[in-house]
């Protein structure tokens, strides 16, 4: 859907100097989310702790032209091709908007709320409704007073069906969200005490709640529960609602029979008459509860597409919010982090339940202080440990002050800790074995650090990392250059993909004179890993001087716009002499002062004592090709006479460094003062040396052999077939994991036990296959991605890149694993 620019000014009400045409068909809010900046219009939205008015200059430079700000600034002026739209508060103009976009279209709209289960009920519903409607449903769990209004966005003249879910944390929020739902037909979930500080009584907040279906034409819930219903007939809904129940024989819905195994549940109903049986994959009373919500709000929107049993033993659990992993030491880990309340804790310890049954396995609960409850902490814990007691958890581990000082009420084996980190070193994180973990927190004690700690590491992909090659190479080109020569390491992006702490902490220990990155904020991550030999910032952005100075790294400099507010800082500051690299372009033009500019770099130099030039450099364009060498001389000279010129006129010696890794290998002769190694430190020869070692394995190993009849096809879209019959091995790395999908289907290659295998099909996200027909194969053979016997050359030329994409694609999802001979 799209609108002209003076359509949104007259629907949002703004002001405005000028109006420039334009066309908007996406609303921004997180200036991050950029996407197609012609036709984004940026709200500038103002919190407590932020402002989004900051980050326009940012988004201009990045092309975006359309604006609705709460106040016209005088910078504005300095950007005449821009429409800005001044309006009194910029999330009420992002609400009318949407609002008046919803008003288009006439279609059923399920709006959703209730404290726990809407983005479940909603995800269900589409699961069993996707076939019969076009649906627009709500990302994720958008349903704020900014997530409502981006998702009603989404609707355009293709869909026949919405699903929207609503949320609020305070009174009046859900007045503001129904003209924007303004939903046909309405599902409340439940009501718990999650967002309770906020409201004066629960009966304040679920009539608050009911506001959005104040125009619905019906209301599906619980008939069984009182304090629902008592507050449908307050809010004066009662003739709009369609309760389905347990207990009354004559509801629409009426639940006859709900029979529990052991990972299905069958649910016995009456629909309007017509007895029915569904057996849905869950087991726990939350998703049962769900489940059911679905079967009434599809008994009253298609009353024929409940007829299908089947479509309800096809639902899958929606992973958001609990996750089942395995543990250390036989445990198994439910990790439910994602909100902390009294409700969903009785949902998280139900499910605990089903989880352990006919398991021998200790129950044990690891919670956090609940936050934001609105319930006096005595009174809250003690429902709590009432709770615990009667879901049978043998163990609870309580980190936080009020846990602390109401442990009495819990008279089971417990544990008490005032934080999480207090938890971590303590040696009761390592003392757990053969038992079932809920780990139940706000978000706020962060732990999912706790999490990993517990949970089983079975990602069998790895990328190893020798230590040992990486002192190997760096000695190996010390020892092409004079003694007095210096090293700067590159360590930036991660350690080209190897991990930068670690290679950091070598090179450190074997006495390299500097390590490079691209930005401050790899540098201070070294800083905090105890790296204290001198650091370059290669690319520092104007808002890092703080860590810059903070750390201690250095910066380099390239343009006038920079110096000068470095210059401006370093007085602000009271900082004297703080070390920068100047860096001259002589022909590569990406960053650099021209050789020109020397005579004025001095001038902003010369009379003040902020800042003191380190070292001057440039970067050669194309030392690893022997076509350019003639040019590479000319950057040489070029940059000599410049570097010269302000050593000179600066009056102290400084530090002047052009070569790269090919410049070391193929012009020893311009190493002056010192020299950068970059991709010849992790053993890539740009000309073909033979004295280094490859730093990097990346290694994986079978899932699975499958036999495969002649004629068959592997993987999505039929791309590959096999033209005898043949055994197809699985490997668990895809190309989420850094293997490029331009090797599937037989352009590329791994090592099994030492043969050669092809790739066939396409690359999947996480998974791959390989053909292994010819080769004594086995499931949980190793794998050679790349490394030794399949160096990483080989692989980039087959993708016609470089191996410096091949090591940065490596996701930080696979593990490394450094190790020393």
């Amino acid at each position: 859907m799209e609108y002209t620019i003076k359509e949104i000014a007259r629907i949002t009400g703004a002001t405005y100097e000028k109006l420039i045409p334009a066309t908007i068909s996406v609303l921004l809010t997180d200036s991050r989310r950029l996407s197609v900046p012609e036709e984004s219009l940026f709200f500038a939205l103002k919190t407590k702790t932020n402002n989004g008015q900051k980050y326009i200059r940012e988004l201009y430079n990045l092309r975006v032209r359309n604006f609705i700000v709460n106040e016209r600034l005088p910078e504005f002026n300095e950007m005449p091709d821009a429409n800005f739209l001044v309006v009194k508060d910029t999330l009420k103009a992002l609400q009318r908007l949407v609002a008046h976009h919803r008003k288009r279209f006439n279609i059923p709209v399920i709006g959703i709320t209730g404290s726990n289960g809407k983005t479940i009920v909603k995800e269900f519903l589409y699961q069993l409704l996707h076939k019969d409607f076009n649906i627009v449903r709500s990302p994720r769990s958008y349903n704020s007073q900014i997530g409502v209004p981006l998702s009603v966005w989404q609707m355009n003249e293709k869909h026949t069906l919405g699903i929207f879910e609503a949320g609020i944390s305070q009174p009046d929020e859900m007045d503001r969200l129904q003209p924007i739902i303004a939903p046909t037909i309405g599902i409340i979930t439940n009501i718990g005490e999650a967002h309770q500080e906020n409201f004066f009584s629960v009966n304040e907040k679920c009539l608050e709640k009911l506001l959005l279906f104040k125009d619905c034409e019906a209301i599906i819930y619980d008939g069984d529960n009182t304090f629902i219903s008592h507050s449908i007939e307050a809010a004066c809904l009662s003739h709009k609602a369609i309760a389905w129940s347990r207990i009354d024989s004559d509801a629409p819905l009426f639940i006859e029979s709900i029979q529990k195994k052991e990972n299905e549940t069958t649910i016995v109903c009456t629909l309007l008459g017509l007895s029915i049986q569904y057996t849905i994959p869950f087991v726990d009373d939350a998703s049962i509860e769900n489940v059911i919500h679905c079967l009434a709000l599809m008994l009253y929107l298609k009353p024929t597409s409940v007829h299908d049993p089947f479509k309800f033993a096809k639902l899958e659990q929606v992973a958001m919010r609990l996750e089942v992993k395995e543990g250390i030491n036989n445990c198994l880990i439910i990790n439910d982090t994602y909100n902390s309340d009294l409700n969903s804790l009785d949902i998280a310890l139900d499910f605990l339940q089903t989880r352990s049954a006919g398991k021998k396995l200790k129950k044990t609960l690891i919670l956090s202080d609940i936050l934001q409850s609105g319930t006096l902490p005595k009174s809250l814990y003690k429902k709590i440990a009432d709770l615990v007691r009667r879901r049978g958890i043998n163990r609870i581990i309580g980190i936080g002050k009020d846990l602390k000082e109401f442990s009495h009420f819990f008279d089971i084996e417990k544990e008490f800790y005032l934080t999480t980190k207090e938890f971590i070193q303590s040696n009761a994180v390592r003392k757990f074995k053969e038992e079932i973990i809920l780990i139940k927190g706000s978000r706020r004690f962060h732990f999912e650090e706790i999490s990993e700690l517990l949970e089983k590491k079975v990602h069998e992909t790895i990328l190893e990392v020798n230590l040992d090659s990486v002192v190997h190479n760096f000695n190996y080109y010390r020892s092409k250059l004079n003694p007095e020569t210096k090293m700067i390491c590159m360590v930036k992006a991660f350690g080209y993909g190897a991990g930068s702490h670690e290679l950091a902490k070598t090179l450190q220990e074997h006495r390299c004179d500097y390590l490079a990155v691209a930005v401050a904020d790899e540098g201070e991550e070294l800083r905090k890993e105890g790296i204290s030999i001198p650091i370059m910032v290669m690319n520092p952005e104007f808002s890092s001087f703080n860590v810059l100075f903070d750390n201690q790294l250095e910066p380099e400099v390239y343009s006038f716009r920079l110096l000068d507010a470095l210059i401006k800082e370093t007085e602000r500051k009271g900082i004297t002499y703080y070390p920068i690299h100047i860096k001259i372009d002589t022909g590569m033009h990406r960053l650099g002062f021209q050789p020109q500019d020397i005579p004025l770099i001095y001038e902003k130099l010369k009379d003040q004592s902020g800042l003191t030039v380190r070292s001057v450099f440039s970067h050669l364009a194309g030392s690893d090709n022997q076509v350019l060498d003639d040019f590479t001389r000319q950057q040489y000279e070029r940059f000599i006479k410049a570097a010269s010129t302000l050593e000179e006129k600066l009056g102290y010696k400084i530090l002047k460094h052009i070569l790269n890794s090919g410049g070391i290998e193929r012009f020893p002769e311009y190493q002056m003062d010192m020299v950068r190694l970059g991709i010849g430190l992790y053993g890539i020869s740009v000309s073909n040396e033979k004295g280094l070692h490859p730093v990097t394995t990346l290694k994986t190993t079978i899932l699975q052999i499958q036999e495969v009849k002649k004629g068959e096809s592997i993987s999505y879209n039929r791309t590959s077939f096999v033209n005898r019959d043949s055994r197809i091995g699985v490997l668990p790395i895809g190309y989420a994991d850094g293997f490029n999908r331009h090797l599937g289907n037989g352009n590329g290659i791994v090592v099994v036990n030492g043969r050669r295998c092809p790739t066939i099909g396409n690359i999947c996200m996480d998974i791959c296959m390989i053909d292994v027909t010819d080769i004594d194969a086995a499931e949980g053979d190793t794998v050679i991605l790349f490394g030794d016997e399949l160096p990483v050359n080989e692989i980039a030329e087959q993708l016609h890149t470089i191996p410096y994409e091949i090591f940065t694609s490596v996701s930080s999802r696979v593990k490394r694993v450094y190790y020393q001979e």
